[in-house]
This record gives C-alpha cells, sequence and structure tokens, in this order.
C-alpha cells in the first residue's frame, strides 16, 4: 500500500520542495488537534478557567489572555519534548537521513514518553480493557488508546487542582454572606462584596507565581 510520501513523489515527481510544503500546510491543519490532545494545554487552560471562575470575574482577564497564557506554559512544558523531536525527528528528516515514516515514528517517541509519565494507571488500564487490546507493558499500547487515556488524565489533574484553587475563595464567600446576613443586609448581593477582597488576597499571596507554580509541578519529570 502507497505510504503518503509515494503518493505525493507520484503526484509531483521528485520535487522535494513541493512535498515539503504540502507536509507543512497538513501539519499547519492539524496543529491545534495537537496541541490539545499531545500535550499539556488541556491541563493549564482548564485550571485557569476555574481561577477565574473561583475569584468571580467573568471576563477578567479575557479568554485571549487566558488562551495565550496556557500556550505559552504549554511551550515552556513542553520545552524538552519539542527539543527531542527537533534532534531525533525534524534534523534527520531534512537531512534526508531518515523517511517520511521513521520521522512520524522518531516524532511520536518523545510524545509517548510524555503522555505515558501523565497518565494515570486506573485510565489507561481502563481504556486499554474498553478496546479488548493484549498490552503487555505500557510501552505496548497503542496510541489510539493512549491518548484518550491521557486526554482523561489530565481533565482529571486539573479539575483537582481546580478544587484545590476554590476553597479559599469559598471561604471568603462564606464569611461574607454569613456577615452580610447577621448585619441584615439580605437584599445586597455577597459576591459584590467578596469580589474586592478575593482580589486582594490573591494579590497579597502573589496568586499567579502560586498557580502556575503547582501546574508545572503537577507534570511529572519523564
Amino acid at each position: 500500500m502507497n505510504t503518503l510520501g509515494d503518493i505525493v513523489t507520484t503526484l509531483f515527481g521528485e520535487n522535494t520542495q513541493t512535498v515539503d510544503i504540502i507536509i507543512l500546510l497538513t501539519i499547519l491543519t492539524l496543529l491545534p488537534s495537537i496541541i490539545l490532545m499531545l500535550t499539556g494545554f488541556t491541563r493549564i487552560l482548564i485550571v485557569l478557567s476555574f481561577l477565574r471562575n473561583s475569584l468571580g470575574m467573568q471576563q477578567t482577564p479575557p479568554n485571549q489572555v487566558i488562551i495565550g497564557l496556557a500556550l505559552f506554559l504549554t511551550i515552556f512544558v513542553m520545552n524538552p519534548v519539542l527539543t527531542r523531536v527537533y534532534n531525533e525527528a525534524y534534523v534527520p528528516y531534512t537531512n534526508q537521513q531518515i523517511t517520511q515514516e521513521e520521522f512520524i515514528e522518531n516524532a511520536m517517541a518523545p510524545t509517548r514518553d510524555f503522555m505515558l509519565a501523565q497518565v494515570m494507571e486506573t485510565d489507561l488500564n481502563f481504556f486499554v480493557s474498553l478496546s479488548r487490546s493484549e498490552v503487555q507493558d505500557p510501552e505496548s499500547v497503542p496510541n489510539s488508546v493512549l491518548i484518550p487515556a491521557f486526554l482523561t488524565s489530565e481533565i482529571k489533574h486539573a479539575f483537582f487542582i481546580g478544587f484545590m484553587i476554590y476553597l479559599p475563595f469559598v471561604v471568603i464567600d462564606m464569611i461574607v454572606a454569613s456577615t452580610l446576613m447577621a448585619m441584615g443586609m439580605m437584599m445586597l448581593p455577597p459576591a459584590m462584596i467578596s469580589l474586592p477582597f478575593k482580589v486582594l488576597m490573591f494579590v497579597m499571596v502573589d496568586g499567579w507565581q502560586l498557580v502556575i507554580g503547582s501546574m508545572m509541578q503537577s507534570f511529572r519529570a519523564y
């Protein structure tokens, strides 16, 4: 069966520049899905969304800022993986030392190492059992099983961190609501009073550094 490279070569001859452009356009088309499925972007974005909701500010920071911060934090987390992909896959492929199939395999190897380091064993076993695959060890788990298990684990990690972020802000909301009720100010929305106190506490404890530091530490080294 012909590979993509064979088909492209048949259509365009030996013009490697044309082949490279087609491959690049294909990668750019799939890039959002790749970032979402194979990196820590999902965990980081969900945690930042939890943080914004716990503060009670629905539009601050704006979505563009949240997504931009999540993207660059993802690049920071994935830098060792990207370095390995560049050295082990991209450079040999551009030097025509490996084939297209070897390029994909070499690029997936560090990505799989990262996902295997982050995925929860329970999630991995769950999807292995659903797929009814005979897997001897985690290294032999197919990508079709590893990727959904990894995404599920990322969501679990994000929800756990989000729960820990919510706790202090819930305490502030409860204190403000109890105080207003004791003062007989039933008609005054507690969120209006608690918001500046939550922002003040978040700034005083350097909340951004704490949240980002906790997220970075939650990614296990591989």
